[in-house]
């Protein structure tokens, strides 16, 4: 019994997906001795708190301690930061404009968003205007001058139809690539006389594709002038492509196991770290290994982690390949056929 139950334990440990990898250590964040964040927002370098934390002073985050818990700003403005990637994008808050009317006034707000280095992701925000007797306008005079709006109607709330904003109490249209900066403005044709008890308000706003669904409540009131909307925010290092980058040795960004790539929507570049690698590409030894043994079960038998990849084998007297998507590790038919019918009802 005693030769079974070893013959047992090492069958066992045979068919466990034995990982073989030494752990390493988490990848930094920020450049030694800096704030790596400001409340909830992880402030990875090239960004940083200031001095010697951030690549350029386009890339300063100002930490606001007053806010419990902090908040981030670009640079030493009044844009909240919401969450930075290392790949080239950014989130922000944003504003809305509004135009409102009663019986004998009206109140109207303009809002306007300057960035200066970077530049509106024009795949993932759209220009949104809501109201019944509402045309509103966006325009830019940084980066891209451009110039562009929508138009919407109702006669009442009951023609429009949640979700749909094709110009019925609620229109939308794109933001051309490159845009660094806008300015939002509303005007009515007949000062909402003819829909004021339904719609006393007129508003408009830049906002990621998928933060917004128009509902027809949001034609009654007037909640939205305190409201916030997410846009998301392009960035790149420097001016130039990759290949005039990479002449400048000194200051090239992008560190050892990673890749740079040029920006498609504004000029400059932003850096990756190579598939199987993960971390803050910025930084010496910023892209480290990823243990695809711990995070994967794509073994059937040993898995060996490799630098950027890992691979799969069987233990010794075994056959094939290791994967599960292979032809795993089996013992050859002779050695099967000697096995004690004991260890094959065991293992099952």
């Amino acid at each position: 019994m005693g030769l079974i139950r070893s013959v047992l334990l090492m069958q066992l440990m045979i068919f466990l997906n034995v990982i073989l990898t030494v752990k390493a250590s988490t990848p930094a964040v920020a450049k030694p001795g800096c704030q790596s964040r400001c409340g909830d927002v992880i402030i990875p370098y090239p960004f940083g708190t200031g001095g010697d934390c951030n690549i350029t002073e386009q890339f300063l985050i100002t930490c606001n301690t007053s806010y419990i818990p902090n908040k981030g700003f670009l640079g030493n403005g009044n844009l909240e930061v919401i969450n930075i990637s290392t790949d080239g994008q950014l989130r922000i808050f944003s504003n809305a404009s509004y135009d409102c009317y009663n019986t004998s006034y009206r109140n109207w707000f303009y809002y306007r968003l300057q960035l200066y280095k970077f530049s509106i992701n024009n795949n993932k925000n759209k220009f949104t205007a809501i109201g019944c007797d509402t045309y509103a306008r966006v325009e830019g005079y940084l980066g891209q001058r451009y110039a562009t709006g929508c138009l919407s109607l109702c006669n009442n709330i009951t023609d429009v139809s949640n979700g749909s904003c094709s110009g019925i109490g609620c229109c939308q249209t794109s933001i051309p690539k490159g845009v660094m900066s806008y300015n939002i403005t509303i005007e009515s044709y007949e000062n909402h006389v003819d829909v004021l008890p339904e719609n006393p308000c007129s508003f408009a706003f830049v906002a990621e594709n998928d933060n917004y669904i128009f509902s027809a409540s949001d034609l009654r009131g007037s909640n939205f002038k305190d409201k916030q909307f997410p846009v998301t925010v392009d960035w790149t290092i420097g001016t130039t492509s990759c290949k005039e980058a990479k002449m400048d040795t000194k200051n090239f960004a992008c560190q050892e196991n990673s890749n740079c790539v040029d920006s498609e929507n504004n000029s400059g570049y932003f850096c990756k770290c190579f598939k199987g690698y993960e971390g803050n590409p910025y930084l010496p030894n910023g892209c480290q290994d990823i243990n695809e043994c711990e995070t994967m079960s794509s073994c059937n038998g040993t898995c060996i982690n490799l630098p950027g990849t890992f691979n799969c084998s069987c233990p010794e007297g075994y056959e094939g390949d290791g994967w599960k998507n292979g032809t795993g590790c089996s013992l050859p038919n002779r050695d099967k056929s000697k096995r004690s019918p004991l260890i094959d009802i065991a293992l099952g």
